[in-house]
């Protein structure tokens, strides 16, 4: 394990499409869960596992410590000592997963903002997001979060990270305290640093840009691109790669790369391309969101007002959204090229997902109401709620390689679940409308969070 370093507090932040935003906020709580005796028992219960499979009414679920023991209808085995949940007339869904975000406050013009980290995360389970994946980040803070949380000492979603990018100098991501590599084998020493932070999954970056409104930049080669992915796989550990086009992630697929971290946006995919993820089975990561953003702030900033984002985001973030930040993305021309381009990756994602290929939630955000925004465009571009459902939790455990462990409400697995007051089925929307987060079969007092809405 990474041994935990203090990170030194300082002035908030909050990522929102990609900016840092800085923030006053006070100190997060340390220890916010309740848990019963021996476990916990959901009963009458409308069940959607996250397995693709139709919901089942009148399900029960058991939970003795952190894991699932029993799924079915009617009658329970022996549940005396367990927590009851009532279940009539509500919705269980496995935690949602998002499994693109870069944390903020890792990478704060004054260093590693720890609070600013904290607060996103506890917005992230107040959202019913159960797990993580930091997709890029400041090594030394991420790695010290998530050996707090795996100890217990830290409230939050399970945090699965990869540290630095990797890449070549000059390229995508390549900035100040990354992992960069010019040529093989002079390039393992940089490789094995690494492995030694122990990420869980690592990202490469492949995307010479030239497209939108971005400038032209170095270049990962394909052989040392193949070169690093082998050596990660070689130590157990998966990779994923940042890339935005079909020629691109064709090289990477072939190039060994296990997943895809972004949707192709560049342009339609070819039959032959959708055929080729469904036959590979190469998860690819949705991130919309991220770009949908621009124009949605512009044209549509009534989303502000919505419940989840006034509970979560701070009063002054979303003020200064409404306004200074608004300003800012109407003159871009980026926010019309987005506007544009996203609903091509949406129809991307929606072949792909039809023809079997796995589809993964990711917002490359840092904010739990940003998730949900993600599951709305999938929806919206064409793909059924309750395939949208899979995709935002068993298809994020099978990009970690963790599908055994968690992702689906099946015995055996971590109890991570999301109780809902209304059918995600019938509006996928209804994925806020949360009751109860249970992770590691414990209920969250959402109420003792560090959010807005409980101060």
């Amino acid at each position: 394990m990474v041994k935990r370093r203090s990170v030194s507090a300082r002035v908030c932040s909050a990522l929102v499409a990609g900016l840092a935003i800085c923030l006053a906020g006070g100190v997060a709580p340390s220890a916010l869960s309740a848990q019963a005796p021996e476990g916990l028992v959901v009963t009458n219960v409308t069940l959607i596992d996250g397995t693709g499979r139709p919901a089942v009414e009148d399900a029960v679920v058991v939970v003795r410590g952190e894991r699932i023991t029993f799924v079915g209808r009617g009658a329970a085995p022996e549940t005396a000592g367990l927590q009851r949940i009532d279940g009539s007339g509500k919705f269980l869904i496995p935690g949602l997963m998002d499994l693109h975000v870069h944390l903020s406050g890792g990478r704060t013009r004054n260093g590693p903002d720890r609070e600013a980290g904290v607060r996103a995360l506890h917005g992230f389970l107040y959202s019913g997001i159960t797990t993580i994946f930091d997709a890029g980040n400041n090594g030394e803070y991420i790695f010290s979060l998530r050996a707090e949380e795996r100890a217990g000492d830290l409230v939050a979603p399970r945090i699965f990270a990869t540290g630095p990018l990797v890449t070549v100098p000059g390229g995508h991501g390549g900035g100040p305290g990354m992992t960069l590599i010019e040529s093989w084998p002079e390039g393992r020493a940089a490789l094995e640093a690494h492995l030694a932070l122990e990420p869980d999954l690592v990202k490469l970056t492949f995307d010479e840009h030239g497209w939108g409104t971005r400038p032209l930049i170095p270049l990962l080669p394909v052989e040392l691109m193949e070169h690093a992915g082998r050596f990660f796989n070689e130590h157990g550990v998966r990779t994923t790669v940042h890339t935005s086009h079909e020629y691109r992630a064709r090289q990477a697929i072939a190039a060994g790369i296990d997943t895809l971290a972004h949707p192709v946006i560049q342009g339609p995919v070819s039959e032959e391309f959708v055929a080729l993820m469904a036959a590979k089975q190469v998860p690819m990561v949705s991130t919309l969101t991220i770009g949908e953003g621009y124009s949605r702030l512009v044209e549509h900033p009534e989303f502000l007002d919505q419940q989840l984002y006034q509970d979560v985001w701070e009063h002054e973030l979303i003020e200064r959204l409404r306004t200074e930040i608004r300003d800012r993305y109407a003159t871009r021309a980026w926010t019309t090229w987005m506007k544009v381009m996203t609903p091509v990756a949406q129809e991307n994602l929606r072949q792909i997902d039809a023809a079997g290929g796995v589809i993964v939630l990711g917002s490359d955000q840092s904010a739990g109401p940003q998730s949900h925004r993600e599951l709305e465009l999938m929806v919206d571009g064409g793909i059924p709620s309750l395939r949208a459902i899979r995709i935002a939790t068993l298809n994020g455990a099978i990009f970690l390689g963790r599908e055994d462990e968690f992702g689906s409400i099946e015995e055996g697995k971590y109890a991570d679940m999301v109780l809902l007051s209304a059918d995600p089925l019938a509006d996928i929307s209804n994925a806020q409308r949360i009751d109860l987060v249970i992770k590691s079969g414990r209920v969250v007092d959402r109420t003792a969070l560090d959010l807005p809405v409980n101060r």
